[in-house]
């Protein structure tokens, strides 16, 4: 046997790079998956909160109530949206996701009082039927898109980017495309389709604010308008936003995930959610609109300690989308041996534009997607959901505080420089935060 002990791994050409490298030297294609980044970035686990003692007074949980309640669009729309829990699902297109999927989330989400988003191609029955509020996503490709729709919805989410590409359009493999997703999005069955980067009709902050208006218009103002961005130059971005119109802002953090894009998009554009919450937040406070205009942040949302200190640092609410579709899925190794045979394992999977998902939710596949069962699936979302409420008013108590959005900058303190520097809260035992003082 031969020695390997002596042997160095290289930092700069890691096994997993030599295989990349090896990868593309064969194929002459660039990687294509979904999820979202998997390298180690600053993340709210470099933050904690400073707990009541002496100089805060905690409440007592079981006597003493913590609200989480949370109003959306109430700057311009003559309905805004409120929320039971500040906890919301990210948009997930139909053609992504099942039909059973989509289903299901509406189905968690009402029994929470929250609400879904519908994500590229359109709204199915399916998800409207089951959901109490329903946000309406205008994205750039504009598949399945249709007024009435725009009416049938709670609100509108104007899509300019997302977290895990910024700057870049999605994907939606052919073998997905099946005649219900190509009779709803006007596409041609089983072709490959690349959505847009960039709206057809607008190119600038002006001709959103003119687009807005538009939407306004056919809504006869009654639906909150959203405008969500990828994590980049967040600060002006919301600016912008803010200035166009916009009653709800989201800002997507790089953690965020997809059903499809390319490998080097998700790990090398775009910026983390920790450093995208304080810019945002900064951008409002300047513009004297911070909870005049809401804010949700998504990307990376695990844990109500990580609502808990997105609120902290400012946000309104939050959203998730991976967590949520984990959350969907049951907990057993039913799928594991199909999971091997595609060469991966139940946890690890993120080949999801192939449409082979054996759990069902991220699949075309009749036979697959019928796995899933929506009603099952939807209790397991909401129970997740109640357990991340749960948390964040658990966090929330131990801080003294009677509502979750009474939670502030000063209740936290990070662990690193960088988080410190990123999230603009001390470092943990000083007064330092890198930057300003």
């Amino acid at each position: 046997m031969v020695d390997k002990s002596w042997l160095k791994e290289s930092a700069t050409f890691s096994r997993p790079v030599i295989r990349e490298i090896q990868r593309a030297a064969e194929t002459g294609i660039y990687d294509i998956r979904g999820f979202g980044a998997k390298r180690q970035i600053p993340h709210f686990d470099d933050l904690v909160f400073l707990g009541a003692s002496m100089s805060r007074y905690p409440l007592e949980g079981y006597r003493e109530t913590c609200g989480t309640n949370v109003t959306l669009g109430d700057r311009f729309a003559k309905r805004p949206i409120t929320l039971d829990i500040p906890i919301t699902i990210a948009g997930m297109s139909f053609g992504a996701l099942s039909a059973q999927a989509k289903e299901a989330l509406g189905r968690g989400a009402s029994q929470m009082g929250t609400s879904t988003t519908t994500g590229d191609g359109g709204m199915t029955p399916e998800e409207r039927g089951q959901s109490k509020y329903l946000v309406y996503q205008y994205l750039p490709s504009r598949y399945g898109m249709n007024p009435e729709d725009l009416r049938k919805a709670d609100a509108i989410e104007v899509v300019v980017g997302q977290g895990a590409k910024p700057g870049g359009g999605g994907m939606l493999l052919g073998q997905k495309i099946s005649p219900r997703v190509a009779g709803m999005r006007d596409l041609p069955e089983g072709i490959d389709q690349r959505s847009a980067c960039r709206h057809p009709d607008w190119t600038g902050p002006d001709d959103l604010e003119i687009k807005i208006a538009e939407l306004r218009e056919i809504t006869d103002w009654e639906k909150p308008i959203f405008i969500k961005v990828g994590a980049a130059r967040t600060f002006y971005d919301v600016t912008l936003a803010v200035k166009a119109g916009a009653d709800v802002v989201v800002v997507d953090g790089m953690q965020g995930g997809t059903a499809a894009t390319q490998d080097v998009f998700i790990e090398h554009v775009g910026i983390p959610t920790l450093p995208a919450v304080r810019a945002a937040v900064d951008a409002l406070k300047e513009l004297d609109m911070h909870r005049k205009v809401q804010l949700i942040v998504s990307g990376g949302i695990r844990s109500g300690a990580d609502v808990a200190k997105a609120l902290a640092m400012g946000a309104d609410a939050v959203s998730i989308g991976t967590a949520a579709l984990i959350a969907l899925g049951d907990n057993n190794d039913t799928h594991e041996a199909e999971y091997n045979k595609l060469g991966t394992s139940a946890g690890y999977y993120d080949d999801y534009q192939d449409g082979r998902d054996p759990a069902g939710i991220c699949t075309q596949d009749p036979e697959l997607s019928a796995r899933l069962d929506p009603i099952a699936a939807g209790r397991r979302l909401a129970n997740y959901l109640s357990v991340l409420t749960l948390e964040t008013q658990t966090l929330a108590r131990a801080c003294g505080k009677s509502h979750v959005h009474n939670l502030e900058p000063e209740d936290l303190a990070a662990l690193t420089i960088e988080a410190a520097a990123m999230a603009g809260v001390p470092l943990a035992g000083t007064q330092w935060i890198p930057g300003k003082f």
